[in-house]
């Protein structure tokens, strides 16, 4: 099928122009939770996407780690699953899949919910938006969702509205290298695919954790780029998730997905 080729182009080569806009976005000083975002429950949709996506995508709850969230996504279903992928008129629909990272992210917050509950997150690429659901569903207090593609900020409204949430505040700046916010806990799920774009990830969740005692989660099933990075010696791994069949096809064959508490040492606080 098309899209499965498409796919492996998102996993390979297509997710370096990805990484690049990762590095290349800086995020503004004095990120404040009003300040920063560009999507709120106010935002009205523009209608000609919004048409697009929904007529594009299908809505489903199965196949995943979370049935309690429905979510847009692309299925063999869609039309786009056969279409060759430069006939998707916006950018790479990276938001468009649920990546296992995010899955385990997910069903672990659902799963305990006093992760969450009456504190702050940041969904750090937040991509389809189903961790920033799974929190204000578990309790949160605040929840702020990252995203740098436009296309996923739309994307996550819609699956607010399919979740009966209020939409939660989305910014699509890169908040990597920016100031350090006052988060309580950030959350983040398969993004290390891109030795720089792992390097800014880890020098500015230290900071984080560093300035602010910010808790750091992160969801990866355990590619070759996270494994080998070397934040993986500053990792505890907290939970390890067998990925559902469909998962799993989806995704070359890995098998499950784990959730890491990220907590670098004191030696490495001045770095």
């Amino acid at each position: 099928m098309a899209f499965r080729g498409w796919k492996r182009l998102l996993l390979t080569g297509r997710q370096n122009t990805f990484a690049k806009a990762w590095r290349s976005r800086r995020g503004s000083p004095s990120l404040r939770w009003k300040r920063c975002c560009h999507w709120s429950a106010s935002k009205s949709l523009d209608p000609e996407v919004r048409a697009f996506l929904e007529e594009n995508t299908e809505v489903t709850s199965s196949g995943h780690l979370t049935p309690e969230i429905r979510l847009r996504l692309l299925t063999p279903r869609c039309r786009f699953w056969r279409e060759k992928p430069d006939m998707w008129p916006y950018g790479d629909p990276f938001w468009a899949i649920y990546w296992p990272g995010g899955q385990a992210l997910s069903r672990y917050i659902l799963d305990n919910p006093r992760i969450v509950k009456g504190r702050s997150v940041l969904d750090l690429g937040s991509g389809c938006g189903a961790t920033a659901i799974a929190a204000v569903m578990s309790g949160a207090s605040q929840v702020l969702a990252n995203d740098i593609d436009p296309i996923a900020g739309t994307a996550m409204i819609l699956n607010c509205e399919l979740n009966h949430l209020n939409p939660f505040p989305i910014t699509i700046k890169n908040m990597i290298n920016s100031e350090a916010g006052n988060w309580d806990l950030i959350v983040l799920g398969d993004m290390f695919y891109d030795e720089q774009l792992a390097d800014g990830l880890h020098h500015w969740l230290r900071k984080c954790i560093r300035i602010q005692q910010t808790e750091v989660l992160i969801g990866d099933p355990g590619r070759h780029q996270f494994l080998s990075h070397s934040i993986r010696s500053q990792l505890h791994k907290v939970i390890e998730y067998s990925l559902p069949e469909y998962t799993r096809q989806e995704n070359n064959g890995l098998t499950s997905s784990i959730v890491w508490s990220y907590q670098p040492s004191n030696s490495l606080e001045n770095c």
